[in-house]
């Protein structure tokens, strides 16, 4: 909310093919002014003054852009300027926009900035999301959350947006696209998509609570095998017609159980998995009361309940016998 003066030689920077905020010399503006005249009416001269008055300079701004790129780890994408207009050695991907666009979210006030349609700024001026002249009657931008349109003749039409489908929020990038009989197809092909995803995306449920998912043989209780049932409804956010085969489901833990142990017990711990990645873990606990079984017992070491008797009556046959030698 710092307030900061626009000079002259600060809008000298901006190209002439730039698109505008509208801002003037001797305007004061706060930080926070240039932001949202930089994102909504895609103002290169809100970029050019907040790149200048943060850092001293463009080309100081633009390393610290080039900085962001490596600690996001983007092999596709190297800045020059801070409008994103055209310029040799001046590149960046579908999917490198989307990840910087999901980091970005992260910050609330980006966040808020990014999905604002109209503001007004100190000085008066109302900036408005460049969307809005994209929109025309037969063509529905309602789902559209936040966005930030682009254009030149090496990118074509582009738009970054964020929509929210069946209580899941989605970027989607579309570079490249072309205007046809006065359709702007960055916008056409973002709400094409928009709509196959609801028609074809939402929660599914993978395991449904109290599904079994394994049983544990008992030993020497009352009670044969313990079942092991899904806690809950296990969901992921998939298509309609998503590959079953790729559900995978583990258990770590007891192999066997007995009367030994105990009701609440953690006997071990349920993995889901979908497409290998882990999506849900679970500890399980023993539910159940064991309770020893004798009949089981002697089953299993009838041998002992009869050699150990045996044994000891040789044995004290045997030491009486040597008492009465003696």
């Amino acid at each position: 909310d710092e307030k900061v003066t626009i000079t002259n030689d600060i809008l000298n920077t901006v190209r002439w093919d730039a698109s505008r905020a509208g801002l003037k010399v001797n305007d004061k503006l706060t930080y926070r002014d240039l932001l949202y005249a930089s994102i909504l009416p895609s103002g290169a001269d809100a970029t050019n003054s907040l790149a200048i008055l943060s850092s001293g300079s463009i080309e100081k701004f633009v390393e610290k852009m080039n900085s962001l790129v490596a600690k996001l780890d983007l092999k596709n994408t190297h800045f020059v300027n801070v409008t994103g207009l055209d310029e040799e050695n001046h590149y960046s991907t579908a999917d490198d926009i989307r990840k910087i666009l999901s980091y970005a979210l992260k910050n609330e006030l980006f966040k808020t900035i990014y999905t604002t349609k109209e503001y007004e700024l100190s000085n008066g001026l109302i900036v408005k999301s460049t969307l809005t002249k994209y929109n025309n009657s037969s063509i529905d931008t309602s789902k559209i959350i936040g966005s930030k349109t682009g254009f030149t003749q090496g990118a074509g039409y582009c738009l970054s947006s964020l929509s929210n489908i069946n209580s899941h929020d989605f970027i989607i990038v579309v570079i490249n696209a072309n205007l046809k009989n006065n359709k702007y197809y960055n916008v056409v092909d973002t709400i094409n998509l928009i709509e196959y995803l609801l028609g074809n995306y939402n929660y599914q449920t993978l395991v449904k609570k109290d599904d079994l998912l394994k049983i544990i043989p008992i030993e020497l209780s009352n009670e044969d095998n313990y079942e092991i049932h899904a806690n809950d409804n296990v969901e992921l956010y998939l298509p309609s017609d998503y590959d079953k085969n790729k559900l995978s489901i583990e258990y770590e833990g007891f192999e066997k159980l007995s009367f030994l142990n105990k009701e609440n017990d953690n006997i071990g711990k349920i993995k889901y998995y979908y497409d290998n990645e882990l999506i849900k873990e679970e500890e399980v606990k023993l539910e159940t009361k064991l309770h020893i079984s004798f009949k089981k017992i002697f089953s299993k070491y009838f041998y002992i309940f009869i050699i150990v008797p045996i044994l000891i009556v040789i044995i004290v046959l045997f030491i009486r016998r040597r008492k009465m030698n003696k």
